[in-house]
């Protein structure tokens, strides 16, 4: 059972994460951070960091690597965003920027360090975490991560049943998915799977 002083804690908390201004000087559409959790969620979403169109809604997945997540999740918008069943704490809270060589800079190095435990702490019932990326990856495998992603990735049975790694659902990587097709004939029934038992 929740008690009402966690919950007030982490709205506490959620409200601290939002407001902070940490590496503003080094964003360039200046700080939203963008999360969402409650006490009672049991599946918990780490990524990477959100791109412009979510840092202009401030709805986190709002976008078509959002759309490739929910059908990987076998879940509707309703579900995806009811924060009660599901938490999302991304590695960076705040668009950091566009990479010049393509893509989006990687998450600030601030966030993680500064707030994860913290949350985390909140969220006593969490029982499976999708670990989206090398980034969220590296952080909580540790010495258990492949020396790449696709090792990481290929090795998802090993990480459960508290994580489970995902590439990032980019339609960058649709490339890396036709060339890994056990993902999605393997790996997705088994999230499906774990994520139907748990909310």
């Amino acid at each position: 059972m929740i008690k009402r002083d966690d919950t007030a804690s982490l709205d506490r908390l959620l409200g601290e994460v939002r407001s902070c201004r940490v590496c503003a000087a080094d964003l360039p559409l200046g700080p939203r951070p963008v999360l969402r959790a409650a006490a009672s969620a049991r599946v918990l979403i780490i990524g990477q960091a959100p791109g412009t169109r979510v840092h202009e809604s401030g709805i986190p997945w709002d976008d078509r690597s959002g759309d490739r997540l929910r059908d990987w999740m076998a879940v509707d918008h309703a579900t995806f965003y009811d924060e009660t069943r599901i938490a999302i704490v991304p590695m960076g809270f705040c668009y950091p920027g566009r990479d010049p060589r393509g893509g989006d800079n990687p998450p600030r190095p601030e966030c993680a360090p500064l707030w994860h435990e913290q949350i985390l702490a909140l969220l006593p019932k969490i029982e499976l975490t999708l670990l989206i990326g090398g980034y969220a990856q590296r952080r909580y495998l540790g010495k258990a991560a492949g020396s790449s992603l696709t090792k990481t990735v290929t090795a998802w049975r090993d990480h459960l049943p508290r994580f489970f790694a995902t590439p990032h659902p980019s339609w960058r990587n649709t490339a890396w998915l036709k060339r890994h097709p056990w993902f999605e004939t393997e790996a997705l029934p088994e999230l499906r799977r774990r994520i139907a038992a748990l909310i």
